[in-house]
């Protein structure tokens, strides 16, 4: 299957193919002149902008008069037609209704809607290099209206950005010359479910560069995607597993993006964003808590209208890096489920339906009701559904966001060249608590140029391509993982 006429092929994941293909459209001129490749561009040099449609309905339309007037109110010039600018501005603002809450605790009469949503952004220079992206969703304690909480978000978070001066947080670099790599080459890759939206969107954009080749991806699951490296079938592995057992293949691990693995639910009455504690979700996997009523639940959710109905767990049936990352955080939230249960691609579970992929979880939680699964937060995100803020270690309840996921890699350093570090309950107080690398497994041995053709997407990868992820609800690596990575990346040629 060709993705846009293109070599890049995505097998079982025709959603997150359409999710990237409704964000490639976030092309943005940068606030600034066109400077040569590979070179800083410095944001300072800001003095006019076009901010472009934000999509169809009044919603997008209203975000964009608001970022419009933000912008204005900070002093940048913003004009009317593109051909005006030093820059364009693109986005993509949705809002759905989730249910309604109360305004009276005395009568169920009068009702309000509650909207949930996200307005995804990016800043790209006139020859559609990407400098800066993101993924405002809604602050958990807003004052202001959906519409003017996610257009607030990007106009403070792009000043901020401006402020630093350099676009994208990371080295900008090009693919450099002399690689190796030759017009017939082509890789193929496959694995992990967990960031298929985004290298998605680099295996498009990266055959376009200069010095690009057609890259393409199997989303069969990480379990699969080793097995397929170690076999000597792929050419490269995606995977969210850090330690396997069984034979592994000779291969090095290189961190691609941060992202978060939610607990996602359909309850659509419920009336807010639901609290979780670890030892509940560990409880509800392990089919000790049964009903959404239970007092557990409860507790750190007063006010919430739950259900006196039968949690419907769900789970996935595939050997999955995602499903890693889930049980490896029970494991360490209650000492009941590490013993009976343990953790791992694969585990025993004792209840719940299977469904395989993120995919599969996602459209069996949206179809059934008062049910409860675990995906990568752009899923959650994707298909509109509800996802739980989870309790962290500093004891605060904490939704899953660009802001949190960036607080639980902060503080990262890699171990000796070993970039198969946990990210999972970290310490730091804003930090969402399963939170995860995934990465891209490299052969050290095998066909030199097509070796020498994967350091080169890497390279690539580790500095232009970082400044994609955040607009598909990702994190780019901290700088120092990325420039200790950048050396690594040598050892392939």
């Amino acid at each position: 299957m060709r993705l846009r006429g293109r070599s890049t092929c995505v097998r079982r994941n025709s959603a997150a193919r359409n999710w990237v293909r409704l964000l490639c459209a976030l092309w943005l001129p940068v606030l600034l002149a066109p400077l040569p490749a590979g070179a800083d561009q410095n944001l300072h040099a800001v003095h006019t902008v076009f901010v472009d449609s934000f999509g169809g309905g009044n919603s997008a339309e209203a975000m964009r008069r608001r970022v419009v007037d933000r912008l204005k109110s900070d002093g940048v010039r913003v004009v009317d037609k593109a051909d005006a600018a030093d820059a364009t501005l693109h986005g993509k603002a949705v809002i759905w209704a989730t249910g309604t809450i109360s305004n009276s605790i005395r009568s169920n009469n009068s009702r309000q809607q509650i909207y949930q949503g996200y307005l995804s952004v990016e800043l790209a220079d006139a020859s559609n290099r990407t400098l800066w992206s993101y993924l405002a969703t809604p602050g958990r304690f807003r004052t202001a209206s959906i519409v003017d909480d996610l257009a607030d978000q990007i106009v403070v978070r792009l000043q901020a950005k401006i402020k630093d001066g350099v676009a994208g947080g990371v080295v900008a670099a090009s693919v450099p010359a002399g690689t190796g790599v030759g017009v017939h080459v082509a890789l193929h890759g496959g694995g992990s479910t967990f960031p298929a939206p985004i290298y998605i969107r680099w295996f498009e954009t990266f055959q376009q560069t200069a010095g690009g080749f057609p890259i393409s991806y199997d989303a069969i699951g990480s379990e699969a995607g080793v097995d397929g490296l170690r076999d000597g079938k792929l050419d490269f592995a995606a995977s969210d597993i850090r330690e396997m057992e069984g034979p592994q293949p000779d291969a090095l691990y290189f961190p691609t993006v941060v992202g978060g693995v939610v607990p996602i639910y359909n309850l659509p009455d419920v009336g807010h964003t639901l609290n979780m504690t670890p030892q509940v979700l560990a409880d509800i996997y392990a089919g000790t808590i049964r009903k959404w009523s239970d007092q557990h639940i409860r507790e750190a959710n007063g006010g919430a209208r739950l259900p006196d109905a039968e949690i419907a767990v769900v789970h996935r049936s595939d050997g999955s890096g995602t499903t890693y990352a889930w049980t490896s955080y029970l494991a360490l939230a209650s000492p009941a489920w590490k013993s009976k249960v343990g953790e791992g691609a694969h585990v025993e579970w004792p209840v719940g339906t299977a469904a395989e992929g993120n995919e599969g979880v996602v459209e069996t939680v949206a179809k059934t009701p008062n049910s409860i699964g675990y995906v990568e937060l752009t899923y959650a995100i994707q298909h509109r559904l509800n996802y739980a803020a989870v309790r962290n270690p500093a004891g605060r309840f904490i939704k899953a966001d660009l802001a949190s996921l960036s607080a639980a890699a902060s503080k990262v350093h890699s171990k000796g060249g070993d970039f198969r570090v946990s990210l999972l309950d970290s310490p730091d107080k804003d930090a969402y608590p399963i939170s995860s690398f995934t990465w891209i497994l490299a052969p050290k041995t095998g066909d030199a140029q097509k070796r020498a053709a994967l350091a080169g997407f890497l390279r690539w990868m580790l500095s232009a391509g970082q400044k994609q992820c955040s607009s598909l609800g990702y994190v780019p690596l901290p700088r120092d993982v990325v420039a200790a990575e950048l050396q690594t990346v040598d050892s392939l040629k």
